[in-house]
């Protein structure tokens, strides 16, 4: 994959590179989400207490029902809890309005899916445009253009912007996934199960790509998964259980998937 700059587009970001301040981008106290399923309740977060630092790469871990999807549509400002709280670069969301949450996925968070989500008759380049579109944008279309052509360059899709999802491999799919999160230049990436989908050299080179979007955009990357050796490549790891954190700890040997591409044989073709 191509290994295009990724530079540093958040003023923030720099601000705080520039003063020494790393602060807390995400901090939740006591958060508790209950779900009621007929006449049971259902907790599937039981007081969660977590704080991520900006620029921090936090894989969370745990099995199926452990709480970590509902965790993500949480912080993800897809669902509100039912008690807690959850500050997002110091402000409470825990009582946004439904527009004002709308509007935080849009200017602070990017997604990233096991299923890709992309629309299936469109191209990769129209895929990456879409949440300008959606945030309502007043930037002309050859700028917005520019902007996408720039984005899935970056992803090392720079010859496969007129491609629709059918005729891309898994890999490169996930890629414009990607470039379509990053496209409003978000300072928190949210990646759920991303490569559950993807053989193990496209999951190297995807985890390759968090790396350096985490290590050269200084992004805040929160990535779910249920593989323990995906969760390796953070930086460090919550494990969940039950709705609770069962552990809390720094990746002391952590995986550098460039230096694991470097050492694999060549693919037969480009993934």
């Amino acid at each position: 994959m191509a290994q295009a700059v990724l530079v540093v587009a958040d003023a923030a970001v720099e601000a705080d590179m520039a003063d020494g301040s790393v602060p807390h981008v995400i901090a939740v106290k006591d958060l508790v989400k209950t779900f009621v399923v007929g006449d049971h309740q259902v907790k599937a977060l039981r007081g969660i207490n977590l704080d991520v630092p900006r620029g921090e790469f936090l894989t969370v871990t745990g099995a199926s029902g452990s709480g970590k999807s509902t965790f993500m549509h949480i912080i993800g400002c897809l669902d509100r809890p039912t008690s807690g709280n959850y500050f997002l670069d110091g402000q409470d969301v825990s009582t946004m309005s439904k527009n004002e949450l709308a509007g935080v996925r849009n200017k602070k968070i990017g997604f990233v899916f096991q299923g890709f989500n992309l629309l299936s008759r469109t191209t990769a380049l129209d895929n990456v445009e879409l949440p300008m579109l959606y945030g309502g944008t007043t930037m002309k279309t050859a700028e917005r253009h520019k902007r996408a052509k720039d984005m899935l360059a970056a992803v090392g899709l720079g010859d496969r912007i007129t491609h629709y999802p059918n005729q891309l491999s898994g890999g490169q799919q996930q890629r414009v996934a990607i470039a379509r999160a990053l496209i409003n230049n978000p300072s928190i990436l949210l990646a759920d199960e991303p490569t559950g989908n993807l053989d193990s050299r496209t999951s190297i080179e995807v985890m390759g790509l968090f790396q350096r979007l985490n290590e050269e955009r200084h992004i805040t990357v929160i990535l779910i998964t249920h593989e323990s050796d995906i969760a390796e490549y953070g930086t460090r790891t919550a494990a969940f259980r039950d709705g609770k954190v069962l552990s809390d700890k720094i990746v002391t040997k952590r995986r550098a998937a460039a230096e694991e591409l470097a050492n694999l044989p060549d693919a037969a073709e480009a993934v």
